[in-house]
């Protein structure tokens, strides 16, 4: 292990020298696990993240992480991480696909007791017959547990967004888990240039007494979830304090929004924003938009970009404003529901403008020619 120096994040963030490396999305996340100070990774295999925590386990035998071990299935994984989290340390984890719904209960959870979690979801396919290629569905799932939800679309963006994710998750007026999606291969498995600050420097450690809610250890008693047992007094009660708990979750996800925009440059990403047709996406058809707006300008016609960055906060005025001038909204996503653009549809002002579409799942590619298409017809 190389001695790091805690260093402030801004300055690992943004004023470190950086060096270009070609790695993988795994990788990428290794790399930035080596660089968050973490105390405690848990994990259990399943495709397309397996590597990634074999790679993070890999810097708990070099000394970079305090403790590491695998849970003896992928529930017991996210229940043991948040008995990690309620004890105060610094922790990670990954999982995709139906480890994701296997210890769906969980995600829930988390946010109610308000544990800052970092994990990474590698996000495959779900549905009968099993794929274990690329599919965003299992976000659909994931969008009302009350956890905020990064969507990244390069492994440049993975590396970024789990660092940054862990001082946006830890700040005492945020406090709930943040979520890194990636599109499982697509990112993880490919090669990529990553430019990753020195291995000499990391993040402060986690300042478990800086929660919104008492860190259980010898001196407070276990009430995060609840000091008195209420829901056996009174059922008016119980609902008022659930109600108004979820609201609180919800807002503290609301309050992260100046944290995005201090160390991930806001929620969304735009080119030429004010154009007649807008892709609107997020993950890996971000990259795909961008060549099918390429190809678009080519033949002469006004397309622009916006990248989604954050699900949860979803930027709701920001879409709304640029929806407000445009001819038409196209919305390519890698999954059958069309869940992003139900999202859209329900901020933009005129829901006619929204194209769902296209749509490619069960881990096929999606051609540049078919966005291409869409933006034709809208042009019309």
């Amino acid at each position: 292990m190389i001695e790091q120096t805690v260093v402030d994040p801004r300055h690992l963030f943004f004023d470190a020298p950086k060096e270009t490396e070609f790695i993988t999305g795994s990788e990428a996340v290794r790399e930035a696990i080596r660089r968050a100070n973490v105390d405690m990774a848990i994990s259990y295999p399943i495709t397309p993240q397996s590597e990634s925590m074999h790679l993070v386990g890999d810097l708990f035998a070099e000394g970079y992480i305090k403790e590491y071990f695998r849970g003896e299935n992928e529930f017991a994984v996210m229940s043991s991480v948040a008995g990690a989290a309620m004890g105060g340390v610094r922790v990670f984890t990954a999982t995709g696909g139906p480890g994701t719904l296997r210890a769906f209960e969980n995600f829930s959870t988390w946010a109610g007791a308000r544990l800052p979690i970092v994990c990474a979801f590698m996000t495959r396919g779900v549905n009968s017959p099993l794929t274990i290629q690329p599919d965003t569905i299992e976000m659909a799932s994931m969008l009302d547990t009350g956890i905020m939800m990064l969507h990244a679309e390069t492994a440049q963006d993975l590396h970024d967004m789990i660092l940054r994710a862990f001082m946006i998750a830890e700040k005492t007026d945020v406090h709930i888990p943040v979520g890194v999606f990636v599109d499982g291969f697509f990112v993880t498995h490919t090669r990529d240039k990553v430019d990753i600050a020195p291995k000499n420097i990391k993040l402060p450690p986690y300042n478990p007494y800086s929660a919104p809610v008492p860190v259980m250890d010898m001196e407070n008693v276990p009430f995060r979830q609840m000091r008195d047992p209420f829901v056996m007094k009174s059922n008016f009660i119980s609902y008022a304090a659930h109600a108004s708990w979820q609201q609180e979750v919800l807002a503290a996800a609301e309050r992260s929004r100046k944290y995005i925009d201090q160390y991930l440059g806001g929620l969304i990403e735009t080119e030429n924003q004010d154009a007649e047709i807008m892709l609107v996406t997020s993950g890996t058809a971000v990259s795909q938009s961008r060549e099918a707006m390429a190809m678009a300008r080519a033949e002469g016609l006004n397309v622009g970009l916006v990248k989604i960055k954050s699900i949860r906060p979803f930027p709701e005025e920001e879409i709304k404003k640029i929806a407000r001038n445009a001819k038409a909204v196209i919305v390519p996503e890698f999954n059958r529901v069309g869940w992003l653009a139900r999202e859209i549809k329900s901020v933009v002002e005129d829901t006619t403008k929204v194209v769902a579409g296209p749509r490619v799942f069960g881990g096929m590619t999606m051609p540049p020619e078919l966005i291409l298409d869409e933006i034709r017809r809208c042009s019309v």
